[in-house]
């Protein structure tokens, strides 16, 4: 075998081989990965993936879900044209059209019922990736409807939320400073895997971690304390340790004096949740929760790592992540080196160390010039604090009509099964006049109510900006071409906007004169980044200090820290909201609905992450479904030998709402009398296990994590799986 034979076998780059590598960036994880990729690319096909050493977020190294990009490119489910239907909707049946006559057909249909029912009744969604979102958000504007809903709405915003009403502004923990981290709700070793080296490099010099987990995950395996709690008691935990850090007087007394709001109320509550209380709710060792309560008061500084949604997704998710958050400032760690440091974010949630106009983009039109979004009237504070509408109550006020009437929808990207009950969902869907929907692939949302489909492409056909906690940006060019009819999302978009004569001298020039707006005040520009395919370092980063509190005070209505908020006091009395971090047991639990939990004895948890899914995105891909064939049910064991229930057995999880019929997976990651289901399979439709009601009054998140189920072995081998 001669020399190029070997190279050719090897797919090593070169002239004689035809091999080039492209520089690209993964966004199936988006927005918080974004690893840097090398694209082995020859004759205009990629041949094989690897992490890009350049990148400083991910040094070279993918996770499976990175791995497996070739099969999420080349998929035989990508959507190759424009579609659009021709049977009843839901018949499954499309021709295909071309481009001009597709986006002419949106066009008018979006048009028809601007001009029939008001701008404010056409839907504006994004579901996966965030790239666009910038863009999006600005036509939706011009257009008239302050309607533009993510999927944010049932994903991070929340978490985000309960920092804003306690501490002003979010704080990331700084991990590389921090002597103890404690990791409250998520497992970055399955979600974030960049994040996971800088803990365990962390690990190495001295950190101290704290878990918070109801599994034994990845993440619990590292920490020196794991508190192992019953899920939907998160804020009982961290009263109990707030009782322990109080009455042993480890709080920061200076700061506590000086910058809070509502401490002497907040002191006098936690004296109900001692240790032992504590254990009794939570199920954590009441000596369990003195010691991590002590550590992470003594180890200054300390930080605070929270999920983007576990704790949240709860019927009392935001006030038991505002008690988690409320440690922050009890112990003084926050906005210092170490703890959890406020930074600006630069573009799309990422903080990189530059200013943009990313906000003032995206606000074409004032707020108040259009009428309140989605959601305003049952959710005040999501309106009140957020710019967008409330995905949760799309389907409730498409069938009442109230405030006004949801007649058409231009998706990005949208899985009906993401709503609780995505039966209500689907048949609120059903209602409406007109539903476009651009997608990689031919999803069930597009074959049951698209009128029109039309094939978007992947980050690796595209440019994208995007940048990096690491001070990094980057701005890529597309390593193929896109396949088949595909294009850009923003192509899409800009193209919409013309067509919608929305007249508007940003869009009207395309992305990369937007971009450069955006960029402007940073004195990054896209010409420059061009210049370096790989990516570059942000130029003369901006330093942050500490305590920037000390010069602008805390951006809340009292100036300060609160334990106490001023803005949830505000609506007291008109929405039943309590001002203090108040610990309320899940709607449907134990303690809550007793005469429940006899039928329903078990606590489930419908959010599970396996690491080579994300949502329903990767379960499609034959490497990602192969080491995880089929959907499960994790159950303890113990409670397996009691129930009878074997490995693989069929077995049904039913809740008063419904059923489903899944395989029993015996692991001791899991507690007694706690069993979780991942969303992640399109077989099994787990979110109808929950009522559509079932929610958080405060933040409208979904309790898809706290609910009470009870498990049977079956035997019918031929069960439908709902």
């Amino acid at each position: 075998m001669n020399d190029h034979t070997e190279r050719m076998r090897g797919k090593i780059p070169g002239p004689d081989t035809g091999i080039a590598i492209r520089k690209s960036i993964c966004t199936i994880c988006d927005p918080d990965s974004q690893c840097g990729l090398d694209l082995y690319v020859k004759n205009g096909k990629i041949i094989k993936v690897e992490g890009s050493k350049e990148n400083p977020h991910n040094e070279g190294t993918l996770c499976s879900k990175g791995a497996a990009l070739r099969q999420y490119v080349y998929h035989q489910d990508r959507i190759r044209t424009p579609l659009q239907r021709v049977g009843p909707r839901g018949s499954g049946k499309f021709k295909p059209v071309s481009w001009e006559e597709a986006l002419g057909t949106i066009t008018n249909n979006l048009n028809q019922v601007k001009t029939g029912s008001g701008p404010e009744s056409v839907v504006f969604f994004s579901g996966y990736s965030f790239w666009y979102r910038p863009v999006l958000h600005r036509m939706a504007y011009l257009f008239g409807s302050p309607n533009i809903i993510t999927n944010a709405s049932v994903c991070h915003l929340s978490m985000i939320f309960s920092q804003i009403l306690t501490l002003g502004l979010p704080g990331g923990p700084d991990i590389r400073n921090a002597k103890c981290l404690l990791v409250w709700g998520t497992n970055p070793f399955h979600t974030r895997t960049g994040i996971a080296r800088h803990i365990l490099d962390a690990k190495e010099r001295g950190l101290k971690i704290i878990a918070v987990d109801p599994r034994c995950s990845p993440m619990a395996a590292q920490a020196d304390i794991h508190l192992q709690l019953r899920p939907g008691t998160d804020g009982a935990l961290a009263l109990a340790m707030a009782n322990i850090i109080i009455n042993e007087g480890l709080f920061d007394h200076d700061f506590i004096q000086n910058y809070t709001h509502g401490f002497d109320e907040y002191r006098e509550y936690v004296q109900e949740f001692t240790p032992e209380r504590g254990e009794a709710l939570t199920g954590v060792p009441a000596e369990k929760i003195r010691m991590a309560a002590r550590l992470f008061a003594d180890a200054k500084p300390a930080a605070l790592m929270p999920g983007s949604s576990p704790v949240v997704h709860n019927t009392n998710g935001l006030q038991n992540h505002r008690a988690a958050f409320a440690l922050v400032g009890l112990t003084g760690n926050y906005d210092v080196a170490g703890g959890n440091f406020v930074e600006p974010l630069s573009y799309i949630f990422e903080p990189g160390g530059f200013i943009t106009r990313e906000t003032e983009f995206k606000h074409a039109k004032k707020r108040n010039e259009m009428p309140p979004p989605i959601g305003d009237d049952r959710f005040p504070l999501w309106s009140l604090l957020y710019d967008e509408g409330h995905a949760v109550h799309l389907p409730f006020q498409i069938q009442s009509g109230t405030p006004y009437p949801i007649k058409a929808i231009l998706a990005f990207g949208i899985n009906y099964r993401m709503w609780p009950d995505p039966d209500f969902m689907a048949e609120s869907l059903e209602k409406l006049d007109f539903i476009a929907i651009s997608d990689l692939f031919m999803t069930e949302s597009c074959r049951r109510f698209a009128d029109i489909v039309l094939p978007a492409c992947t980050s690796v056909e595209r440019s994208e900006f995007r940048c990096y906690p690491e001070r990094y940006v980057i701005y890529t060019q597309p390593a193929i071409k896109p396949l088949y009819e595909s294009r850009p999302d923003v192509e899409i978009i800009f193209e919409l906007a013309k067509r919608l004569a929305l007249d508007d001298s940003l869009l009207s020039q395309g992305f990369e004169a937007c971009l450069d707006w955006i960029l402007e005040p940073s004195g990054i520009t896209i010409n420059e980044l061009k210049k370096h395919p790989a990516g570059m370092p942000v130029p003369n980063p901006i330093t942050f200090p500490e305590k920037k509190y000390l010069q602008q005070g805390f951006v809340t209505p009292s100036g300060k820290m609160e334990f106490k908020s001023m803005l949830l006091e505000k609506y007291s009395k008109s929405f039943g909201y309590d001002a203090l971090p108040v610990y309320r047991p899940p709607k449907y639990s134990r303690e809550t609905t007793p005469e429940l939990a006899k039928d329903y004895p078990f606590i489930l948890n419908t959010g599970t992450r396996l690491p080579m899914f994300i949502g329903s995105q990767t379960y499609r891909l034959p490497w990602m479904r192969n080491l995880r064939p089929e959907p499960f049910v994790d159950l303890n064991p113990d409670d397996c030998r009691r129930l009878g229930i074997k490995q693989g057995d069929d077995v049904a999880v039913s809740t008063a709402k419904g059923s489903i019929t899944v395989k029993a997976n015996l692991t001791n990651q899991v507690q007694p009398g706690v069993v979780h289901v991942s969303p992640a399979y399109i077989d099994v439709k787990v979110n109808a296990l929950i009522e559509a009601d079932y929610l958080d009054p405060i933040s409208g998140f979904p309790g898809y994590k706290a609910l009470l189920c009870k498990v049977e072995k079956t035997n019918d081998k031929n069960d439908k799986k709902k």
